[in-house]
């Protein structure tokens, strides 16, 4: 009995506090931030086939990343580049879209993906100069997505931005409900949808921005938790934003114990979030992302 209570002490103590909760409280905050994200930027542009990253957010994050990698930044330099380049992205995208004279919903579109292949390039000529020993290796494993470096510190960096990304979308969730008829109908109602447009998508940014600069990029959890939530509860925010969150946050958790255990080496998130949202996004494609019985 003795020899148990010193083996918790000395070793399953620091494994489960500092290594096991840290990990599985982020991917839990990962995945609901990553899944609401989604949900919002497919309400605002009124397409489920819409993910997170459609305004370069996690692009501009990769690219932070990468650059910081670059110039020898430790861990937390790393993780904040991330952070301030995935809101830079996106600042830039709707700055663009604000000063064009076509429709901004459509401009704002366009200038996500020219932003995202902006910064895509620059991080492709990163990986080109960087050093292939040791600098090239990590940008590459940075960029597929990962949650093994997970320490109590970042469970706390993602608690301000993912706090103060989704509690405005729950208090603005019957709001939202009427962006999704059109800007006009919602105008009629006495909604402001320049601003209510603008909130969402800087809350929205906020939880894509801080998710990316921890665990990386992390792709199709904006999109598949979405619809699946879009199937089981209906089209009401009020119902769908919880649900979004809850969803995402247990699907991250189940795809990073089966990272872990699967094999001896630990796979990548993206890998595996990947070759579970290619199938569902094909399936999207050829339903129209419709909710059945519509």
């Amino acid at each position: 009995m003795t020899e148990t209570e010193q083996g918790w002490r000395d070793g399953a103590e620091n494994v489960v506090f500092q290594i096991r909760l840290p990990r599985v409280a982020a991917a839990a905050l990962i995945g609901a931030a990553l899944a609401v994200a989604g949900v919002s930027y497919q309400g605002m542009f009124r397409n489920p086939m819409v993910s997170p990253d459609i305004l370069g957010a996690s692009t501009g994050a990769g690219f932070g990343a990468a650059l910081a990698i670059l110039l020898g930044a430790g861990y937390f330099g790393i993780s904040m580049s991330a952070f301030v380049f995935g809101l830079l992205a996106v600042a830039a995208a709707y700055l663009v879209s604000c000063m064009s004279r076509t429709n901004q919903t459509i401009a704002l579109i366009l200038a996500g993906m020219m932003v995202s292949s902006l910064f895509s390039a620059g991080t492709s000529y990163l990986k080109l100069v960087a050093d292939t020993q040791q600098q090239l290796p990590a940008i590459t494993y940075w960029l597929m997505g990962s949650l093994s470096s997970i320490k109590p510190r970042d469970v706390l960096f993602l608690v301000i931005p993912v706090t103060l990304g989704l509690v405005p979308l729950l208090i603005l969730s019957w709001r939202m409900n009427l962006l999704t008829l059109g800007e006009e109908e919602a105008r009629s109602m006495g909604v402001n949808t320049r601003l209510l447009r603008f909130t969402v998508i800087l809350c929205a940014t906020l939880l894509t921005a801080a998710s990316v600069a921890v665990s990386g990029m992390i792709g199709w959890v904006g999109l598949v938790i979405p619809h699946f939530c879009r199937m089981l509860f209906g089209y009401d925010y009020r119902r769908l934003i919880p649900a979004a969150a809850l969803f995402g946050a247990s699907f991250l958790i189940i795809v990073d114990d089966i990272a872990r255990l699967a094999t001896a080496g630990e796979i990548p998130l993206g890998i595996l979030t990947a070759f579970v949202g290619a199938p569902i996004f094909l399936y999207l494609i050829l339903t129209g992302g419709a909710r059945r019985g519509n």
